[in-house]
């Protein structure tokens, strides 16, 4: 199954502009809190270069874009409704939130960098809140939501465990499962907090705390986007976040919806990521549109490189999920499929994916036949072990091959 994506944040810091720029899904959106009251769910693209160009061939993709060697890989983003304290006890749409932000696999947080919106969501004077409380409601509702998981019945199954010389890990992990918490994620919580699995009855309230802390790191990473980074209070701000120990990237959402929608009606030439645009038709445009853009580039690119939005998706799916780009073709020599298409799939993948395992993400029949697949750079045979590499691209050889 793909990972997921969600954006979550406060009420009114652009998530759901964010969302609409990423995917160029229309949604509602307005200076007021709980504009998004259920999630909205679209297709966004991440950007990385083709391995086109390294082949030289002209490409024929199918489930993804390429253009000008620049491949643009689907992914799906889910905008979950705002948060205000008290989410975890249902207040405002807690419910409706901790129940989508559950679904996804890392999250991007986003924050209202020039500090223009109070914790409630409410406009103020730019400067005047803090943006780490952003960043810190999420958490801490997040977490307190996740408490109140585990500690359900918790001397009982803590008892039991002891009682069974079992680890409490095991007990909780079947608990968690429909979280999206895996074992593997109340392993690594247990070894940072240095808890005795062996010994629950042992834990206090501050264990359990600082537990539930680890766990939600280790099952739900996630990045800062550091919104309305074009506002003058906004460059300070994202130097506490980082300084906080946050990982932040500045964006300015409004900025990349003008400039994806400029491109999509053909006034100017740009691509999600890049540092600058080209205006195609300037006599379509009005003296306040032409400003617009001035102003974006001034207060956007020429200060940041980028938005930041693409810079985002890529660092949600390949730094905080661990993914890399593997491209499948069934024939080596041409780098083909069944029908001639040139490089037609590129498949987003876990690091540590074996090529069995990605036999099967194509069809299931392929992993459980699976003989050797080859390696299209090197034409090297490659055994069930071999684990792929970014940007690998690789023939599956199967008893029973694809129909």
């Amino acid at each position: 199954m793909a990972p997921l994506v969600g954006l979550v944040g406060k009420a009114n810091v652009g998530k759901s502009t964010f969302f609409s720029a990423a995917t160029l899904k229309p949604v509602e959106t307005a200076p007021y809190p709980f504009t998004t009251i259920k999630a909205n769910r679209g297709v966004a693209y991440l950007r990385a270069p083709c391995v086109c160009r390294e082949f030289n061939v002209q490409d024929n993709p199918v489930n993804s874009i390429c253009v000008d060697g620049v491949r643009l890989i689907p992914v799906e983003l889910i905008d979950c409704p705002g948060l205000i304290r008290g989410a975890h006890r249902g207040r405002g749409l807690g419910n409706r939130f901790l129940d989508e932000v559950r679904r996804a696999d890392a999250l991007i947080v986003v924050c209202d960098a020039a500090g223009a919106s109070d914790e409630n969501g409410q406009p103020c004077r730019p400067g005047t809140h803090d943006p780490l409380e952003d960043v810190r409601i999420f958490e801490e509702e997040f977490d307190l939501w996740l408490l109140s998981l585990i500690k359900k019945d918790w001397t009982r199954l803590a008892k039991t465990a002891e009682a069974a010389g079992k680890p409490v890990s095991e007990a909780l992990g079947q608990r968690l499962s429909g979280l999206g918490v895996r074992p593997g994620h109340i392993a690594e919580a247990v070894d940072e907090t240095g808890l005795d699995p062996y010994r629950p009855t042992r834990w206090g309230e501050e264990d359990l705390r600082r537990f539930t802390r680890a766990v939600r790191r280790a099952s739900r990473p996630m990045i800062v986007a550091a919104n309305k980074a074009d506002m003058e209070a906004a460059e300070e701000n994202v130097e506490r976040l980082r300084g906080a120990g946050y990982r932040v990237v500045p964006t300015s959402a409004e900025a990349e919806l003008t400039l994806r929608r400029a491109a999509r009606a053909g006034l100017i030439r740009y691509r999600p990521g890049d540092g600058d645009f080209e205006v195609l038709r300037p006599e379509a445009l009005t003296a306040g549109q032409r400003r617009g853009l001035e102003l974006i580039r001034e207060r956007v690119l020429e200060r940041w490189g980028s938005t930041g939005v693409q810079e985002v998706l890529n660092e949600a799916f390949f730094s905080l999920l661990n993914c890399i780009l593997v491209y499948p073709v069934e024939d080596a020599e041409r780098l083909t499929d069944h029908e001639g298409r040139v490089l037609p799939d590129v498949y987003l993948v876990e690091k540590g994916t074996t090529a069995r395992e990605f036999a099967g993400l194509i069809h299931t029949e392929l992993q459980e036949t699976f003989i050797y697949a080859i390696d299209a750079r090197t034409k090297r045979r490659l055994g069930e072990d071999y684990i792929l590499q970014n940007n690998d691209v690789i023939q599956i050889v199967a008893a029973k091959a694809r129909k």
